[in-house]
C-alpha cells in the first residue's frame, strides 16, 4: 500500500493533482480543500490511500493521516465507496463527521451530495463508534475569516470547486456570496479557500434539505 507521497506538485485540477516523486508522476484524487493547499512547483506531502479494483488502481490523497483513516473507515458502511467517502470529507472535517455520526446529526450527513435520509441513518448506525470521539476543535465551523486589505480574491476557485462537486454555477456563486456576506468580507483569500468552501457546502446543504 502507498501510505504517503512526498514530492513536487506538477499540476492541480478541480478534483485531482499530480505529485512527482523520484521522476514518477502520481495522479492523486483529493478534496477541494486539500487541493487548495497545493501549489504547482512547490513540495508537498499527502497521506494516501490506494483503492484497488479489478480494472484500476486509484490513489486518494489527504491533508493528514486522520483524514485518511476516516476515509477508509466510512467505506466499511455498505453502499459507501471511495468517491462518496471523499465527498463526505469535502463537506465535513473528520471531527465534524465524528460529531455527526455520534449525534446522530442526520441533517449534517444529508448535506453531503449523494447521501439521502436513509443513507445518512445507515451511515450513523453502521459506523457507530468506529470513528472514535472528536480529537479537538473544528477550525472549519464558521464562515471565511475577515480579509486583509488588497487581498487576492479566490472566490472563483471556490465556485469552480463547488461546480466540480456537482452544483450548478448559479447555485455555487450564490452560496459563496452568502458566505462572504455572513463573514462581512468581499473576497476569499488564498489561505481561506478551504474554510470558505466548507461553509458554502453547508449553505447549499441547508438549501437542499
Amino acid at each position: 500500500m502507498i501510505a504517503s507521497l512526498s514530492g513536487t506538485v506538477s499540476s492541480v485540477r478541480l478534483d485531482r493533482a499530480v505529485l512527482e516523486v523520484g521522476g514518477v508522476g502520481y495522479l492523486v484524487h483529493a478534496t477541494p480543500a486539500t487541493l487548495a493547499t497545493l501549489r504547482v512547483g512547490e513540495s508537498a506531502r499527502l497521506a494516501t490511500s490506494l483503492v484497488v479494483r479489478e480494472d484500476s488502481f486509484t490513489l486518494y490523497g489527504f491533508a493528514d493521516d486522520d483524514e485518511r483513516a476516516v476515509f477508509e473507515t466510512v467505506q466499511t458502511v455498505s453502499g459507501v465507496g471511495p468517491r462518496l467517502a471523499l465527498a463526505m470529507l469535502a463537506v465535513h472535517t473528520p471531527d465534524a463527521l465524528r460529531r455527526a455520526v455520534a449525534g446522530p446529526d442526520i441533517p449534517a450527513l444529508v448535506r453531503v451530495p449523494g447521501i439521502g435520509n436513509k443513507g445518512a441513518q445507515r451511515i450513523a448506525l453502521e459506523l457507530g463508534d468506529k470513528l472514535g470521539a472528536p480529537t479537538g476543535t473544528d477550525p472549519a465551523t464558521g464562515a471565511a475569516p475577515a480579509a486583509s486589505p488588497q487581498a487576492e480574491d479566490r472566490r472563483d476557485q471556490v465556485v469552480e470547486a463547488l461546480v466540480g462537486l456537482g452544483w450548478n454555477v448559479k447555485a455555487a456563486d450564490d452560496a459563496v456570496a452568502t458566505v462572504l456576506a455572513q463573514a462581512g468580507v468581499d473576497v476569499v483569500e488564498a489561505a481561506d479557500v478551504a474554510g470558505a468552501l466548507r461553509a458554502a457546502l453547508r449553505v447549499l446543504g441547508g438549501q437542499r434539505g
